[in-house]
């Protein structure tokens, strides 16, 4: 079983709403027109469930292929207990045009439970938050990670069955190394109709924009990740370089879907590879 490849940072979400960002309620108002007042205005705590365990879903991507992926529940156990108190707290993942990598808030509770990854989030007073409270509290936003795959295993060549009916590879994420997470105005959503992009290639069309050296280097490393697992893709990655940010939601061109290089999976599982490093 190949290891996983490192220093891929990928990013899984989704909508609906078992997915989408709450308020928790703010706090009881103290006795007085004043205690009223500061309740009111008082700035609410985020709840977030962002990966839910054992549901499979379909990544279908540019750049790291077509299969169908889980986590499992064990996944985030270490990582949050090794730097919880790292993970950042962000919206769109950083790259809103106003916000930018200004943080929502910090963490307060921070832990994995039976169905999910859990966090509650008071939110910082600021200007920003407040743009996006009433869209938090009417449920408009999604939910996304940002994340490294540490562990894994794969079924390549597994049977149909009813939740993979074309017989797609699957991958169980065994560990995971949480970097960032928070809600997003376009999940790239787990639970929606296939054909959608990841997370991965919205991310990706902005560095063909902005950090072109740091694009090449990533399509390469992902083009290694496809070779290593022979997985397929729905269109050349080294063609997905837009001219314009790419919408996330917008589903990638209907072309034949083919093996990286031509190769079987068996054979493209077999070659040795050397990762560009970052």
């Amino acid at each position: 079983m190949p290891a996983a490849i490192r220093g891929l940072h990928l990013i899984r979400g989704g909508a609906g709403p078992a997915a989408a960002p709450r308020l928790a309620a703010r706090a009881a108002a103290d006795e007085g027109t004043d205690g009223a007042a500061a309740a009111e205005t008082a700035m609410p705590t985020m709840t977030v469930e962002f990966s839910r365990f054992d549901s499979w879903y379909e990544i279908d991507s540019w750049f790291e292929g077509r299969y169908l992926e889980r986590t499992v529940p064990g996944a985030f156990r270490k990582t949050i207990g090794e730097r919880g108190d790292q993970v950042k707290i962000m919206f769109n993942h950083g790259r809103d045009f106003q916000i930018g990598q200004k943080l929502l808030g910090v963490a307060e509770v921070l832990e994995e439970r039976e169905t999910s990854p859990y966090a509650e989030v008071p939110l910082f007073d600021t200007s920003y938050n407040r743009d996006l409270v009433p869209g938090l509290e009417a449920g408009a936003y999604g939910s996304s990670f940002m994340f490294e795959v540490l562990g894994e295993h794969w079924v390549y060549e597994p049977e149909a069955s009813d939740y993979n009916p074309e017989g797609l590879p699957e991958r169980s994420v065994l560990e995971v190394r949480l970097y960032e997470f928070g809600p997003v105005t376009w999940p790239a959503n787990p639970d929606a109709t296939s054909g959608l992009r990841s997370g991965v290639d919205w991310v990706m069309g902005e560095l063909a924009e902005t950090e072109r050296t740091r694009h090449e280097q990533l399509s390469r490393s992902f083009a290694a990740f496809r070779a290593l697992h022979g997985l397929r893709t729905s269109a050349p990655a080294e063609a997905a370089t837009p001219t314009t940010t790419p919408d996330p939601q917008m589903p990638a061109p209907a072309r034949a879907g083919r093996h990286v290089d031509g190769k079987s999976l068996a054979a493209a599982r077999g070659r040795r590879l050397t990762l560009m490093t970052r």
